[in-house]
């Protein structure tokens, strides 16, 4: 028994050892699995060229899609369609009005061709009329159980088990990490943090209006009902100069809508690593690029394989795309 003991503990300790020899096991060895090693080597090799000094170790991730998946809708448009149907009982004339009659039958696609000017309404109706506290509250609560409509697996379950360790390897090496997205701030930092590590203050991204009140002598932060900011595209470099105030030295992402983020990384001085993830595994997630209505890459594409950016092959980069 001390033998079998004692045998079950060596191999405990040897798996442990080859786990850590290995900081992303989930990867099949090859250009992109490397790019990323040696980036991480060079830049805290003191020693090195290339090396970049703790204070300086910021490194930004896109969410839908880079960190998480973002088909058939964006996770965030989940949250909002299951919202409206809680509050449909307050609101009986949603059943006839447009876009909330949609919403309220789950006809998704009937949301999203309505335009960008219909999701903004459910948007405001889902998310206002609160305070920040009751906001989060919501958010922690419906994450917990909300489910995907096509897999059934839990929302929080479809994050991408590489991209973990790769948030877990960088912050082993001293890199601070950043979400920097299109979606809602509100809505992300109730739970990046238990998911990936990600605290709420190193979370950036859209937000609606706020306004601060005494309320019955209490205070409080009260969400408005108007847009204030959308962070994509040219607005996720300004709002990492604004809220990061260092520019990044790695930045991923998967779609048209990250690539200024990568462009402003690229720029800088010194060693940098720019990534996209590709979704080309039809089998295990979703096949989309250029023609996607969500998450579009296009012209991200064409200048990560003229500049000779890090595009994973999610099909044969990584061996698992969600955690077991």
């Amino acid at each position: 028994m001390v033998f079998l003991a004692s045998c079950d503990l060596q191999t405990k300790n040897q798996e442990k050892a080859a786990s850590l020899s290995d900081p992303l096991p989930s990867w099949n060895e090859g250009t992109s699995k490397q790019s990323v090693v040696d980036f991480v080597e060079v830049t805290t090799d003191t020693a090195s060229e290339f090396f970049i000094p703790k204070n300086e170790r910021i490194v930004v991730f896109d969410n839908d899609g880079t960190l998480w998946s973002e088909q058939p809708v964006y996770f965030q448009f989940i949250f909002i369609m299951d919202r409206v149907r809680q509050l449909a009982p307050e609101h009986p004339e949603w059943k006839e009005t447009q876009p909330f009659k949609a919403a309220l039958e789950g006809d998704m696609d009937g949301v999203i061709k309505s335009g960008a000017g219909a999701l903004l309404t459910l948007t405001i109706v889902s998310h206002t009329g609160m305070n920040s506290d009751e906001f989060e509250q919501i958010v922690k609560d419906w994450i917990k159980t909300a489910r995907h409509p096509q897999t059934g697996k839990l929302l929080k379950e479809m994050v991408y088990q590489p991209m973990l360790e790769v948030l877990d390897y960088l912050r082993a090496n001293g890199f601070k990490t950043y979400i920097v997205s299109g979606g809602g701030i509100d809505f992300m930092r109730p739970w990046t943090e238990e998911i990936y590590g990600i605290p709420p203050e190193q979370v950036i991204g859209s937000t609606l209006k706020s306004q601060f009140e005494i309320v019955e002598g209490v205070p409080e932060i009260l969400k408005m009902p108007e847009m204030e900011y959308f962070n994509d595209k040219e607005a996720k470099p300004l709002s990492i100069n604004k809220f990061i105030g260092r520019r990044p030295v790695a930045a991923f992402g998967n779609s048209d809508g990250d690539l200024n983020m990568l462009q402003w990384t690229a720029a800088g001085e010194g060693k940098r690593l720019m990534v996209y993830i590709h979704h080309n595994d039809s089998v295990r997630e979703w096949a989309y690029d250029r023609d996607s209505n969500i998450g579009r890459l296009n012209k991200g594409l064409d200048e990560a394989l003229d500049k000779e950016w890090v595009i994973v092959d999610m099909k044969e980069d990584w061996k698992k795309i969600f955690p077991e």
